[in-house]
């Protein structure tokens, strides 16, 4: 899905451009601002995986040092 969003916010940069180009200014403003939208949907998942990734690595050291003082 990360893979999916940049492709989006690449695609909108690129179509952006475009309209710069042909001096669109208000078609521009609004798909660079989509394009953004999707850079930072794809940059809150990359970092939604990996709070996830260290809350479990915090659960499983605790577990093991509860284990650890019961023994």
């Amino acid at each position: 899905m990360k893979l999916f969003w940049l492709i989006v916010a690449g695609g909108c940069a690129a179509v952006a451009g475009v309209s710069l180009l042909r001096g669109d200014f208000d078609s521009a403003f609004v798909v660079a601002a989509a394009g953004m939208l999707a850079w930072f949907i794809n940059y809150r998942m990359q970092v939604k995986e990996k709070l996830a990734a260290r809350d479990a690595a915090q659960e499983e050291n605790i577990e093991e040092n509860e284990l650890d003082e019961d023994q």
